[in-house]
């Protein structure tokens, strides 16, 4: 996917972030267009969602989102990027994740490759252990 194809779904800046890779990542989410998303992975590129194992590769993470990320929209406020050795940059953005029933600050932390792929991207919940425990869906 190159950048005029997620200019159809929204465009937005990220303060403190130029990979368009990441900012590609948030537009692609939220417009709920999760193959495209999977699509900014690595071939072997991970994903490390809140409370679960790592999932590995973009047809993997695709399903995944398909399945559990239907009604999430992020809301990245601003990133610091760090460049790494061997070419690869880390990025940390910290904003909200808002779902139909519940709003929560969020840490997202990106490593990527030379290619500007995502080989890593770890989603950590920002909440006290009291928080995270109301963060349950309804009716579970």
């Amino acid at each position: 996917m190159n950048n005029t194809d997620c200019l159809q779904y929204s465009t937005f800046d990220l303060e403190g972030i130029t990979a368009t890779s990441v900012i590609d990542y948030f537009i692609t989410l939220n417009a709920g267009q999760f193959q495209d998303t999977a699509a900014l992975f690595a071939e072997h590129g991970v994903m490390y969602p809140p409370f679960e194992s790592g999932i590995i590769g973009p047809e993997a993470i695709s399903n995944y989102l398909y399945k559990e990320a239907q009604d999430l929209k992020a809301e990245p406020h601003q990133g610091i990027t760090e460049d790494l050795p061997n070419q690869q940059i880390q990025i940390q953005v910290t904003g909200k994740a808002h779902t139909s029933w519940c709003s929560v600050n969020v840490l997202w932390l990106f490593l990527l490759n030379q290619q500007q792929q995502i080989m890593e991207a770890k989603i950590k919940l920002l909440a006290s252990p009291q928080e995270l425990l109301a963060l349950r869906p309804p009716n579970q």
